[in-house]
């Protein structure tokens, strides 16, 4: 008996340093860096409010079309208010949402409050970059009839769900992401026949933020300013085609 209970004791002490350690590892993310704090102060163009979220507001005009992001795996969220400022100076409510554990795959519902708190809103577009755009595809299933549109940022969904629904989809990603072309071309094939895609030449994983390198991922062939305009004019566009 006292073998029994020396092992189960053992099993247990496993387990509890194992969450230990994937908690204390994903409360550890990468970023934000300088660029991206210096993106969360207001100015004459964009109005920078922080609460449940944080939210982009151009401030000169009321915004009819918002894109709510959720961020990628184990990237403090905060990360990338760099190029989603930008967006919102184009004339767009951006929502940047934090995630619990910084891992949006267990926070896919994140986005739920933004609806209620900004009925003003005509049409949405979700979307995020690597995990979170997973996590924004599985949020855009369950709420069709609120989402508009998908914007993915080096990401694809998790299944073919939807393959066949009636959203506005785009998918920006680089030559030299982590995940290497071929599995974009693979995933294609889970997203509708309508799909836009925007291929970064010389773009990687990364530079969609501003969080420093990430193991793993290929060095870029451009600046991080260059690959995150590309982004957000490419962002830019796709929001203006869904107020049509």
């Amino acid at each position: 008996m006292k073998i029994i209970k020396r092992i189960l004791f053992g099993l247990v002490l496993v387990v509890v340093l194992a969450v230990l350690g994937f908690v204390i590892w994903a409360e550890t993310p990468l970023g934000p860096a300088p660029e991206a704090l210096a993106a969360l102060e207001s100015d004459s163009n964009v109005t920078v409010t922080t609460g449940d979220f944080i939210t982009f507001e151009p401030a000169n005009l009321k915004p009819v079309t918002g894109f709510i992001f959720y961020p990628g795996g184990r990237v403090d969220y905060r990360s990338y208010a760099a190029p989603l400022r930008e967006i919102a100076a184009q004339g767009y409510l951006v929502i940047l949402l934090p995630v619990n554990l910084n891992l949006a795959f267990f926070d896919v519902n994140a986005g739920d409050p933004v609806f209620a708190a900004h009925p003003e809103i005509q049409q949405w577009a979700v979307g995020g970059h690597s995990l979170g755009g997973v996590a924004s595809a599985l949020f855009a299933k369950d709420h069709l009839s609120l989402v508009d549109g998908i914007i993915f940022w080096a990401s694809y969904p998790a299944d073919d769900s939807l393959k066949n629904s009636s959203l506005s989809v785009l998918s920006i990603y680089g030559t030299n992401d982590m995940a290497g072309m071929e599995k974009f071309n693979e995933t294609s094939t889970l997203l509708p026949s309508s799909t836009e895609y925007v291929v970064l030449d010389g773009g990687n994983h990364a530079q969609f933020g501003d969080y420093g390198p990430q193991p793993g991922d290929k060095q870029a062939t451009i600046s991080r300013a260059e690959q995150q305009t590309q982004v957000v004019n490419a962002v830019v566009k796709f929001l203006e085609e869904l107020e049509k």
